[in-house]
């Protein structure tokens, strides 16, 4: 069950991790765009819908990324002071309640509007010659449904976490910085941090 899981852990990672190459794209489209506007006198009309657009991608493909990461925003003033147990049932009410439905509607309704797109060969009308939309909302759908399938991942994780009173493992990605772990990677102890900063305030005291 576990390997089950982080297998589609490493889905959803990567695909938030193929979807972020976006921002590079995004700001060299950005840097360019300004250059031929100000510096060219060439601004581009389509310019502005197709950085909506990938901006768009980015932020829905990041979706599953970031819940795979547990890395989605809560209030942690109480909930960090719960049991673990407590968390998963909160947890998976939650779930069932919102996030299930919430989702479902949402991949089945983008597959609606992703369908109607590629039917019409959708277009912008910023301009007459507008870029494509369809491939802009088929990511609606392919979005909506890895998030669900990473929910329902969070939802095991819920129940194992109710049977077993701890939270199952997830897959390691990039994190904040450990400091404690940094210092002892360094081999600095708090004392020396201590002794530098007494030494530093020394010396400007007597500047």
């Amino acid at each position: 069950m576990q390997k089950l899981l982080l297998t589609i852990d490493k889905i959803s990672t990567f695909a938030g991790q193929f979807f972020s190459w976006l921002i590079v794209a995004l700001t060299f489209m950005i840097s360019w765009e300004v250059f031929s506007r100000y510096f060219l006198d060439n601004p581009h009309a389509w310019a502005f819908d197709v950085m909506s657009m990938m901006y768009g991608s980015l932020f829905m493909m990041a979706g599953a990324y970031t819940l795979s990461k547990n890395g989605h925003v809560r209030g942690d003033v109480l909930y960090g002071f719960f049991p673990p147990r407590l968390q998963a049932g909160l947890d998976l009410a939650l779930y069932i309640l919102f996030f299930v439905p919430g989702v479902f509607a949402l991949a089945y309704a983008g597959y609606g509007y992703a369908a109607d797109s590629w039917a019409i060969n959708e277009h912008s009308n910023i301009t007459a010659n507008g870029p494509p939309v369809y491939p802009f909302k088929t990511i609606i759908p392919i979005a909506g449904g890895i998030l669900l399938l990473q929910g329902l991942v969070e939802i095991v994780r819920c129940i194992l976490c109710l049977q077993t009173g701890q939270w199952p493992s997830r897959g390691q990605d990039v994190e904040e910085v450990d400091v404690e772990k940094l210092k002892e990677m360094v081999n600095v102890k708090d004392e020396d941090i201590a002794k530098l900063d007494a030494l530093v305030t020394a010396k400007g005291a007597a500047k």
